[in-house]
Parts: C-alpha cells; sequence; structure tokens
C-alpha cells in the first residue's frame, strides 16, 4: 500500500547551485527587467502543477514557489490546481525554505520534493517517488488581443501623441507616470502590463504602480504573486474591496486587466444618485464583477467622480504597460 500524503506535509527541496552567492552579491531592493540577469533564483520561482495519491484517490494540487532573495523562498500549495484553474477555496499550504550549500529545503512531516529543470518531483519519507509536478507559464486569453474597430488606441509602442505625461522605455514600452490627454466617463479598456522582478523587496515595495480610472479609482498593480490577494495588491481595489481570486502571475510575465467600467451618476443639483461600477477581469478571471465603487481612492488627480482621464502611477518601481486601448461608451 502507497503512503498517504496530505500536500500539507510537502517538503519542496530545490536545487540550484549559485543562488545563495548571486543574492549575497545583490543590493535589497534591486529590480531586474531581464529574465537573462534576473539570477538562477527566477528559474526556480513559478507555477507547478501535479497530482497526489491520497486515501481519497487522486488530487490535483497547484503550487506557487516564491523567491525572497538572500536565499530565501516561499512555497504556496493549492488543492484542486492554481488559483483560477481548480483551486477550491480551501486553506493553502505555505511552507517557508532557507538555501543552504546550494539546495533550498521547505520542510514539512510526510514527504518530500525536489525541483530540478523545471520539473517537482515528491517523494515519501522513505525516497518512494510520488509524482512529478510540471512547471507552467501560464498566459491571460486576452493577451495581445487586437483593439476593435470602433477602439481608441492609447497607446501601440511607436508615440506618446495620446499622452499628456510618460516615456517610451525599452524601446517599445510605456514606463510611468503616465496620464492620457482625453477624459473617459463610460468605457471598455485593454491594458497589458509587466511587473519586474524584486526578489529581496517586500509588500508595497515590490513591483508597485496601479491604473487608476477617471484618475481616482485606483486597479493596484503590485507582485502579488503567491499572496492573499487583499484591496492593496494587486487587483485590489485600494481601500474598497479585494480581488474574488489572486490571479498574479509571476514577475515578468506579462498580465491584463480587461475593464468595463461604468461612471458615477449625479442629478441636476449634483447629488450622487448612483455610484460607479467596475467589473474586472484579471489574466482572463473575473476578479470584481459589478463592483460599486462606493468612493474614490487616494493617489490620483481627481476625487469628484466626474470624467477623468487613465492615469498610471509611479511609485518608484520599473512597471510598464503595452497594448492599451479604449472603447468608449456612448
Amino acid at each position: 500500500m502507497r503512503p498517504i500524503v496530505s500536500l500539507s506535509a510537502v517538503v519542496v527541496s530545490i536545487v540550484c547551485a549559485g543562488t545563495a552567492a548571486f543574492a549575497a552579491k545583490h543590493k535589497p531592493g534591486r529590480a531586474f527587467v531581464d529574465p537573462v540577469h534576473a539570477g538562477p533564483s527566477f528559474l526556480v520561482q513559478g507555477e507547478y502543477a501535479g497530482v497526489i495519491n491520497t486515501d481519497d484517490g487522486k488530487v490535483k494540487f497547484g503550487v506557487q514557489v516564491i523567491a525572497l532573495g538572500q536565499a530565501k523562498f516561499r512555497a504556496v500549495a493549492y488543492k484542486g490546481g492554481l488559483p483560477g484553474a481548480g483551486w477550491d477555496g480551501s486553506d493553502k499550504i505555505v511552507t517557508p525554505g532557507t538555501m543552504e550549500n546550494g539546495k533550498t529545503t521547505f520542510v514539512g512531516d510526510k514527504a518530500t520534493g525536489v525541483i530540478h529543470d523545471g520539473v517537482l518531483t515528491v517523494f515519501s519519507p522513505e525516497g518512494d517517488k510520488l509524482s512529478t509536478f510540471k512547471k507552467l507559464h501560464r498566459k491571460s486569453p486576452t493577451l495581445g488581443a487586437k483593439p476593435p474597430k470602433n477602439a481608441r488606441v492609447l497607446f501601440d509602442g511607436t508615440d506618446l501623441k495620446q499622452w499628456e505625461e510618460g516615456k517610451i522605455v525599452e524601446g517599445h514600452l510605456l514606463g510611468v507616470p503616465a496620464r492620457t490627454k482625453q477624459k473617459f466617463r463610460d468605457f471598455t479598456l485593454h491594458i497589458e502590463f509587466r511587473t519586474p522582478y524584486m526578489p529581496d523587496a517586500r509588500g508595497q515595495a515590490r513591483g508597485n504602480s496601479g491604473v487608476y480610472l477617471l484618475d481616482q479609482y485606483e486597479c493596484q498593480v503590485l507582485d502579488s504573486f503567491g499572496l492573499n490577494g487583499e484591496n492593496n495588491e494587486c487587483g485590489g481595489i485600494y481601500k474598497i474591496a479585494k480581488p474574488k481570486v489572486n490571479m498574479c502571475f509571476p514577475p515578468l510575465s506579462w498580465q491584463t486587466y480587461d475593464i468595463d467600467f461604468h461612471a458615477a451618476r449625479f442629478d441636476e443639483s449634483g447629488k450622487r444618485i448612483s455610484p460607479a461600477v467596475a467589473t474586472i477581469r484579471h489574466n482572463g478571471v473575473v476578479i470584481h464583477n459589478q463592483l460599486k465603487l462606493a468612493h474614490t481612492t487616494p493617489g490620483g488627480r481627481q476625487n469628484d467622480e466626474k470624467p477623468g482621464a487613465l492615469y498610471l502611477q509611479n511609485h518608484g518601481n520599473p512597471v510598464v504597460y503595452r497594448n492599451i486601448w479604449i472603447v468608449v461608451k456612448k
């Protein structure tokens, strides 16, 4: 009879020689925008999926491995699959890991695992092979979406004609801060973004920016890969609502927001009679469905809930954007 495995006990031992020396060489908070220079820990961090034999039969699991710099990692395991791809919403299993002698180990009680060449192999305490988890590189189903004929292209990598402020970086990407010349009211927006790889940074210092609708409602942009998904993390509406699921991909992955927005309405006296409403898809998954925005959020230029610009916040990190287009509703 094969050993019964609880993923809460999985130990992920990551073979990654040289990571400790690499981490010590670079200053905390350094941001990498090119995977070629990101170091060996970048190759280990990411998403893995596989099946574990349990007393209930074969059960799918997803694992997110987060690089934390200074020879540290964290593994987050999800029963049913990765967020947005099968996770059943049950408690996540979070295990810290430490690099020693070129090996990073996440310690549990009833299993071990080794990541090598993009494959996580899970073993029993007796050394029996139980399962293999393959590394995945998920892509948003709307990545590279082409603007419809009635869309206004705000940025296609060639110029800044639609922007009051902004800069082109890396040859064809939009750097922050950036704010459109035109103000908008009701619209459908498509925007793609990439957070930098900052393994030594934490929280709001790790790939921080924001997409401000009407220059006053912030949909957070942050490297929140593997975090809980709060209102100040990626996909959150700051101080209003956290995303239904944390769909943040690993840093340096291209991600998408597809936003349907309806502005607040006012009567003739200027009294608000209905709030702004937003439906937001992050990497193709609905994270806010007809969310009523009770108030504006700090950081934008406006707070009157009237038509405003699209503003991409600069928070000191090299977050970049591309393929931005909008369909204005009449």
